[in-house]
């Protein structure tokens, strides 16, 4: 698949198959997160990889959109060291594409849960994953073998909304 074509069939996909996602997959999909533009390059990221059951049940108890959760073989959490306030969500927001860019490349589905900046979203995650002071959770992303299928939705694309050279 090309790049292209990864994008334009990139979808939020909610709907999983059993199957678990390999290790291997797990690892490029990290690799593609960490290798995000970065501001001065700071990479404040930080990844919280869920497999277990009981956690991704928890998860989706604790996120009023993530409720796929329970039945999904794998979650990352996408979390920020904030020491650098300016551009930790910038850096994150780029981490958590390129991680679901990668994800449909490999034919994995994902969806991106919002956390920041939700405090009553972020404080359970803190709580029952142990995030450490100076860390915040950015992002919840679901992601499976999908059930559902990738289609393009070029609906999406606005030709007024694109101005040149001038509003």
């Amino acid at each position: 698949m090309d790049a292209l074509e990864t994008l334009f069939t990139r979808r939020s996909i909610r709907k999983y198959t059993d199957q678990p996602v390999a290790d291997a997959d797990v690892q490029t999909m990290l690799k593609a997160a960490m290798l995000a533009p970065s501001a001065n390059n700071k990479q404040p990221w930080q990844f919280i990889v869920v497999r277990k059951p009981e956690h991704l049940k928890a998860v989706a108890e604790m996120h009023p959109y993530g409720k796929m959760a329970a039945q999904a073989p794998l979650a990352i959490i996408v979390c920020g060291e904030v020491a650098d306030p300016e551009y930790w969500i910038q850096d994150c927001a780029a981490a958590t594409e390129n991680l679901m860019l990668a994800a449909r490349a490999l034919g994995i589905g994902s969806v991106w849960c919002g956390l920041h900046p939700r405090e009553e979203r972020k404080i359970p995650f803190k709580e029952y994953f142990k995030i450490p002071e100076g860390v915040e959770p950015f992002a919840l992303i679901v992601l499976g073998h999908p059930a559902q299928p990738f289609n393009e939705a070029d609906k999406r694309v606005q030709p007024a909304k694109i101005h040149q050279e001038q509003w």
